[in-house]
């Protein structure tokens, strides 16, 4: 179930989610597409949007996500918990960090655990604090824990304050918190630490390989996908197709594909349009009864339920 609290005006926004087939993305100018790797979730976020800036805190579940920011704005992320682990733009580790993308700059990850973080989007773009720049990817950055904890708290705090404020105290306070948040991120990037595994994050060749590469699977995901194949589309080799799965995946080429698939399938599925037969050999599911069984594993039910439930809705 969808739990949404709508507060007037500017005030903070209330997202909960205890369904991962009702579950969507409410980040403004942030474009986010997810796998579920659980079957249950509790999941949350928290939407304040004031001019010139936007707040989400968002507690997440388990999954797979990719996320693209718009044009023309610059967005910061900062993790809200500490040691757990997340394999980030293909490098897996378990600090805290601060990510930082603009104007259509994209990032991946890998979240094996229910973890909190904030993203900070600034409209129009960031141009004149010396920040990093982004390229294609997200820039990721490990800074000290007292720059962390800082901007946690900063976050935290105008998200507490925001909530008892009436409209017209928002609309007065909003240019003071986003000067708060603009300083708070200054000093973030002023005090990063030095971490090998930040530079490997950074990579864009790695990261550009890797698009390519996603882009091609999901314009073939209802057919099977053969790594030859693939690789002549390509242009690259066998072996750096696979890689470059494994590095921001964290499983292999079939295994993603076979869970991307089956996600597919069950959101196809609570359309209440097709058969479960239909289905399944339209996203390459040609062994029914090893189909039926791999979706129970994954959903906790047959696929025949899942239709059934649609469609009595």
């Amino acid at each position: 179930m969808t739990d949404f609290l709508r507060a007037p005006g500017l005030a903070p926004k209330i997202f909960r989610f205890s369904d991962i087939d009702e579950f969507r993305s409410w980040i403004r100018n942030l474009n986010v597409d997810f796998t579920p790797l659980v079957r249950k979730i509790a999941a949350e976020q928290i939407i304040l949007n004031l001019p010139g800036v936007a707040i989400n805190s968002v507690k997440s579940f388990p999954r797979i996500i990719d996320a693209q920011l718009a044009p023309h704005c610059t967005a910061i992320g900062v993790t809200m918990d500490e040691g757990l682990p997340t394999r980030i733009n293909g490098v897996e580790q378990d600090q805290p960090f601060i990510m930082i993308g603009n104007n259509g700059a994209a990032y991946n990850a890998v979240e094996h655990v229910e973890r909190q973080f904030a993203v900070i989007v600034f409209t129009p773009e960031v141009e004149d604090r010396s920040w990093p720049l982004a390229g294609p990817n997200f820039k990721i950055f490990q800074t000290s824990m007292l720059a962390q904890r800082r901007l946690r708290t900063l976050v935290k705090e105008i998200l507490a304050v925001a909530s008892g404020l009436v409209e017209e105290e928002l609309a007065a306070a909003a240019h003071g918190m986003r000067e708060s948040l603009l300083a708070a991120v200054d000093a973030a990037f002023a005090d990063v630490v030095p971490a090998k595994w930040a530079s490997h994050a950074n990579s864009v060749r790695q990261f550009q390989i890797f698009q390519a590469v996603r882009e091609a699977l999901s314009a073939n995901i209802a057919g099977p996908i053969y790594s030859r194949d693939l690789a002549k589309q390509l242009g690259l080799s066998v072996r750096t197709i696979h890689d470059a799965v494994l590095r921001y995946r964290g499983m292999s080429l079939h295994w993603y594909l076979r869970l991307r698939r089956l996600w597919l399938v069950r959101q196809r599925l609570r359309a209440g349009t097709h058969s479960v037969k239909a289905v399944a050999l339209a996203f390459g599911f040609w062994h029914l009864s090893d189909f039926a069984q791999s979706y129970r594993h994954q959903f906790g039910e047959p696929p025949s339920e899942t239709l059934a439930q649609a469609r009595k809705a």
